[in-house]
C-alpha cells in the first residue's frame, strides 16, 4: 500500500492541482478512467473534507478566456482527483506531511503517462492531413475561331514623273498646200507629246502684227512661257500654232480668213487635239488682234476664247464690229480679254469697244498697262496672256 500524490496543472486555471489517494500500487494504471483506481484499493475511510487537509487551498480560478459551458479534459481528471481526496487521505492530518515525500518519482512516472496520454489524444483531435489535389487536366475542346486574312489589295503604284516632263517643247514648221496660197504656220508641241500617245491637248491660235510673220510670238517668248508653265505644272499642257499672214500688205479680205478656218480642221485633223471648241482659242496682237476680232465674233462656234492685245480693228470692219457681236448669242460668247499700252496709239479704239461691251454686259477683262504699241511692251505680258488662255483648260488630257 502507498500514498500516491499526482500534481496536476489544469490548462484552463492559474493553479497547479495536489490530488493524492492511499491506494494499491498493483491496480495503479492511469489517472484516466474511474476504473483506474478501484474504490476497494483505497485505505482510508471516508471523512468530510474538514477533516483532511486541504492541498489545494482557495477554488481554483479560471482563465480569463475559458467558456464555462463544459470542462476541460484535464479539468475532469482533477476534478476526479479531488473526490478521491474529499474522502480523505489518512485519518490523521499528520499523514499529509509524509504525502509528499515519495511523490517525485512517482510523479514523473505518472507525468510521462499523463503526457503521452494527451499527447495521444491531441494527436487523434487534430485536422487530418490534407490530401494530395488532384490534378485534373481541363480537356474541354477550345473552339478557335479563325479570322479570315484581309483580302490584301495592292497598292497603286505613285505614278513616276517621265523624263521627258522636265524638258522643253518641240518647235516645228509646216504648210497647208490645199489652200491658195499655201497657209505656212509654225506650231509648238509640249514636253512629252511624243511619249504620251494616248494624250490629246487644248490648241491656242495667236496671230502675229503687221510687217511680220509666223514667228514674231517666238520671239517675244510665247513659246519659252509655254514651256516654264507647263514644267511647272502650273498649267496644263498645250498646242500652240501659228498661222502665217504674209498677205499683210493686201487688203483685208476673205482669203486669210478663210484660210485660217481651214488650218483649224487640218490642224485637228493632224495632232491630238481635243477638236473641241472650248478648248480652243483665238488670240493676235495689233494687226493680229483686228483678224482675232473678225473671226472671234463672227466664228464664235469655232472659238471659246478670244484675246485681244492692242487691236488694230479693220476699217471697214469698223461699221459692223457692234452688230457682230450683239448677234452672239449670250450663252456661246466667247470669253474675252483685253489690254493695250496708256501710249498706244489704238488706245482710243480701245476704251471705246471696252464701254460697248460693258453697255451690253458683256463679261470681259479690260487691261491698261504703261506702255506702247511695239513688242517691248507685249514681250512683258506674254506669260500674263497665256495664264489666262490655259484657265478655263483642264488637265484630265482627255485620252483617247
Amino acid at each position: 500500500m502507498a500514498i500516491c500524490v499526482q500534481e496536476k496543472r489544469a490548462r484552463h486555471s492559474e493553479r497547479t492541482v495536489y490530488f493524492a489517494c492511499k491506494v494499491d500500487e498493483r491496480s495503479l494504471r492511469d489517472e484516466e478512467g474511474e476504473s483506474a483506481i478501484p474504490p476497494s484499493s483505497l485505505g482510508c475511510l471516508p471523512l468530510s473534507w474538514s477533516g483532511c487537509r486541504d492541498l489545494n487551498p482557495g477554488p481554483l480560478a479560471p482563465k480569463a478566456s475559458a467558456l464555462p459551458t463544459a470542462l476541460h479534459p484535464d479539468e475532469a481528471i482533477a476534478s476526479r482527483a479531488l473526490r478521491r481526496v474529499r474522502r480523505c487521505v489518512c485519518e490523521n492530518p499528520r499523514h499529509a506531511t509524509s504525502i509528499m515525500r515519495p511523490m517525485k518519482t512517482r510523479q514523473a512516472r505518472l507525468g510521462r503517462v499523463v503526457f503521452l496520454s494527451c499527447f495521444a489524444l491531441l494527436w487523434g483531435c487534430s485536422s487530418p492531413a490534407s490530401p494530395t489535389p488532384t490534378l485534373v487536366t481541363n480537356t474541354a475542346t477550345v473552339a478557335v475561331t479563325t479570322t479570315p486574312s484581309p483580302t490584301v489589295v495592292p497598292a497603286t503604284a505613285t505614278p513616276t514623273t517621265p523624263a521627258c516632263a522636265s524638258l522643253p517643247g518641240t518647235l516645228g514648221q509646216d504648210s497647208l498646200a490645199t489652200t491658195s496660197p499655201p497657209q505656212q504656220y509654225l506650231f509648238y508641241l509640249p514636253p512629252c507629246y511624243f511619249q504620251d500617245q494616248e494624250r490629246r491637248y487644248p490648241v491656242l491660235y495667236l496671230l502675229h502684227g503687221q510687217t511680220f510673220t509666223d514667228d514674231q510670238w517666238v520671239r517675244i517668248g510665247a513659246t519659252a512661257a509655254a514651256d516654264r508653265l507647263i514644267i511647272a505644272g502650273e498649267t496644263p499642257p498645250f498646242i500652240i500654232v501659228l498661222p502665217d499672214d504674209r498677205g499683210w500688205n493686201l487688203i483685208a479680205g476673205a482669203g486669210f480668213g478663210d484660210r485660217l478656218i481651214a488650218l483649224v480642221a487640218h490642224i485637228d485633223s493632224t495632232l491630238r487635239t481635243t477638236a473641241d471648241r472650248a478648248d480652243r482659242a483665238l488670240g493676235g496682237l495689233s494687226r493680229g488682234g483686228g483678224w482675232a476680232a473678225r473671226l472671234g465674233f463672227t466664228r464664235y462656234d469655232q472659238f471659246g476664247a478670244v484675246g485681244l492685245h492692242s487691236p488694230a480693228i479693220f476699217t471697214e470692219d469698223a461699221p459692223y464690229l457692234r452688230a457682230w457681236i450683239q448677234a452672239i448669242p449670250a450663252e456661246e460668247r466667247p470669253r474675252l480679254w483685253i489690254d493695250i499700252g496708256d501710249r498706244d496709239r489704238e488706245r482710243f479704239d480701245g476704251d471705246a469697244l471696252s464701254d460697248f461691251l460693258a453697255e451690253i454686259d458683256y463679261p470681259h477683262e479690260f487691261h491698261l498697262y504703261a506702255g506702247d504699241h511695239t513688242e517691248n511692251y507685249w514681250g512683258p505680258h506674254v506669260e500674263q496672256y497665256l495664264r489666262w488662255y490655259a484657265a478655263a483648260w483642264d488637265d484630265s488630257g482627255k485620252n483617247d
